[in-house]
């Protein structure tokens, strides 16, 4: 665990300081990849598994070798090429700067992370479509990586491509798009509930386990449901608490500048509560 809480953190800061490393995020051969092995729903598990498993072993077989440095260096470029593919920081910056019209509307295209639903400039919706990106960029990444190492991380992000991110899975029959789909739902659906639980911590407890009822409570939902829909209303409940109880930037739920600004300042909080958990689970392994 100390050697995946240290690539993680260099992977996250060579991220934001090193931005010509995004050129590491190519999945072109994915494409006929999924043309020719998911023609059925199994040949989809297998198109997303089996490159999963070859890194897991590659990554495995690289254990307690040099003192854990050659998979420290594995790992990290494995999360390099899985994260993202855009990172948040610059987005969240390219739509809070760009003015009206075209420009805005393309900045909320790649915040959305080209989502067949155009995102209108309001609260709501930026900061529902902020959380999703962020779940499907970051969070969701780590979470696999953390629980299964650099196979895990590659595992969410081609069951993400192959469910439609990107245009990846443009060729794949219908039925198999729609099973990819559920399938990248089901592995998000951990992690966004990692992610609620840590916004509980770090914002209003009770409006955001609140908005977690209320949304599983509503006719035709489970809370044994596979899948992390929830997480937008979540989002939207913590950031209007904050600016409500006066910590956030904005000043009223309605002003969407600000409750960007209180987004990105609540996945930040979120993302050290998950790096502290890690950090103690490692000290807890060497008191052990």
């Amino acid at each position: 665990m100390a050697l995946k809480l240290l690539a993680v953190l260099l992977a996250l800061l060579l991220a934001r300081s090193a931005p010509t490393l995004l050129h590491l995020r190519n999945f072109g051969w994915l494409k006929p990849w999924l043309r020719a092995t998911s023609s059925t729903r199994t040949g989809v598990v297998l198109a997303v598994l089996l490159p999963a498993l070859l890194v897991g072993v590659i990554g495995y077989a690289l254990l307690g070798r040099w003192l854990g440095v050659l998979w420290l260096a594995f790992a990290l470029v494995t999360l390099l090429w899985t994260l993202g593919p855009r990172e948040m920081e610059a987005d969240l910056e390219e739509l809070l700067n760009a003015a009206e019209g075209e420009p805005r509307a393309a900045a909320l295209q790649n915040f959305g992370d080209g989502s067949d639903v155009p995102l209108s400039w309001s609260a709501s919706s930026v900061v529902g479509a902020g959380i999703n990106a962020a779940l499907r960029r970051r969070y969701a990444v780590l979470f696999w990586f953390f629980m299964l190492g650099p196979g895990g991380a590659l595992l969410y992000r081609l069951a993400r491509l192959a469910a439609g991110a990107g245009g990846h899975a443009i060729e794949l029959p219908a039925a198999q798009q729609d099973f990819a789909r559920r399938m990248a739902a089901a592995l998000e659906w951990p992690p966004a509930l990692l992610m609620v639980l840590a916004m509980a911590l770090v914002s209003n407890f009770d409006a955001v386990l609140g908005s977690l009822r209320a949304w599983h409570n509503e006719p035709g939902r489970s809370w044994l449901g596979l899948d992390p829909d929830f997480l937008p209303a979540i989002a939207v409940a913590g950031v209007n608490a904050d600016v409500e109880a006066g910590d956030g930037y904005a000043v009223d739920a309605t002003d969407v500048a600000g409750e960007l600004e209180d987004l990105a300042h609540l996945l930040n909080r979120v993302l050290i509560i998950w790096l502290v958990l890690a950090a103690l689970l490692v000290l807890g392994s060497w008191m052990a």
